[in-house]
């Protein structure tokens, strides 16, 4: 069973990635998305840019354009932001797999067969079983379709069902119902691999209390489990959205104030920290508090990268404390590492 996290493509991710051990870049199947920002001169530069400087060699990275405006970047007969990246991460020797859509156009379908002629790793369906995303599954007509324009076999690609936001009892129940009859419409074609993905984390850190550990449920890993407990056909993959709210997050001013967003077995632990110290000293604090409360793991900062980070700053190790980059890139780390070990010797996330 591999593990499918779904990123959004900024450092703190790739950080992330770049740093995980080789067991779990045996593990896991990692999707980034390339998230929009105006802030950035060339997005999509950027982007490979990091693919290049922290990918892992060998490893393939799939690879979601769907929130970028279809706009022609490039000159010819395709050239919007999947040819843009596809071309890119080949010069850069990064291997790459297209995400693609059932509402994607043909246009955009053209650039995605492109891309996996370049890359030749297949590419990957993404259906949404969200009821925040107004998207139709598709029938057996527009598989048959899509699977023509982009010159594929089923087992050419990988399926996500993505089940997008949980964050309550009675929304798993409803998705899990929605997710097991899309599992079960597209069955019937012989996937390279199938995943069901869900994220549960808020949208933002705004209302947790200052100054102590909130715990969040892990709503996507519980989802995954009642949809695994109900379906009679092979066991998907598990997905989910790290350490963040599944949807693109909105721009934001300032700078946050010092967070870990702790993955355990049950639940996410969220300290925020009111900012008190000059910089982002309170984050030592917050380290040290994390390091010597129960939720710290009996393996230690030998659990991941970013636990190892966490111990330097509860330590007093690091000159300075990081950022919200690092933090974030620490979060997930821990996270990526806590995940793939409860799949390896549970079974389950």
């Amino acid at each position: 069973m591999a593990y499918v996290p779904i990123l959004k493509g900024k450092v703190g991710e790739f950080l992330a990635l770049g740093h995980a051990s080789t067991e779990v870049q045996s593990q896991i199947r990692p999707v980034m998305e390339v998230v929009p920002d105006c802030d950035v001169r060339d997005l999509l530069e950027t982007f490979c840019d990091r693919a290049m400087d922290y990918v892992p060699n060998g490893m393939v990275l799939t690879v979601d354009c769907g929130a970028l405006p279809a706009v022609r970047v490039l000159k010819g007969d395709v050239g919007g932001p999947m040819v843009r990246v596809g071309e890119s991460l080949s010069r850069r020797q990064v291997a790459m797999r297209p995400v693609f859509r059932g509402t994607d156009t043909d246009e955009t379908l053209a650039e995605v067969r492109a891309v996996m002629a370049w890359h030749q790793q297949g590419g990957c369906l993404r259906i949404s079983s969200a009821r925040d995303a107004q998207e139709l599954r598709p029938d057996d007509e527009r598989v048959r379709e899509i699977l023509r324009t982009l010159h594929a076999v089923p087992e050419e690609i990988d399926l996500i069902i993505d089940a997008g936001p949980v964050h309550s009892r009675d929304r798993r129940a409803a998705l899990t119902v929605e997710v097991l009859e899309t599992l079960h419409h597209m069955a019937r074609w012989p996937w390279r691999h199938e995943c069901v993905a869900a994220g549960a984390f808020p949208v933002n850190l705004t209302n947790f209390p200052r100054g102590r550990a909130t715990p969040v449920a892990r709503e996507d890993a519980l989802l995954w489990k009642q949809v695994c407990d109900r379906w009679r056909g092979n066991i998907p993959d598990f997905g989910d959205f790290g350490v963040t709210h599944p949807r693109m997050p909105l721009r934001t001013r300032g700078t946050p104030h010092p967070n870990m967003r702790y993955t355990t077995a049950a639940d996410w632990q969220v300290f925020v920290y009111p900012k008190i110290r000059p910089g982002n000293d309170d984050f030592f604090t917050l380290s040290r508090d994390l390091v010597s409360s129960p939720h710290w793991p009996s393996t230690g900062a030998g659990t991941s990268w970013g636990d190892a980070r966490l111990q330097d700053c509860a330590k007093r190790q690091r000159a300075k404390a990081g950022g919200g980059t690092e933090w974030r890139a620490w979060a997930t780390s821990h996270h990526l590492a806590v995940v793939t070990s409860r799949l390896t010797a549970l079974g389950r996330p």
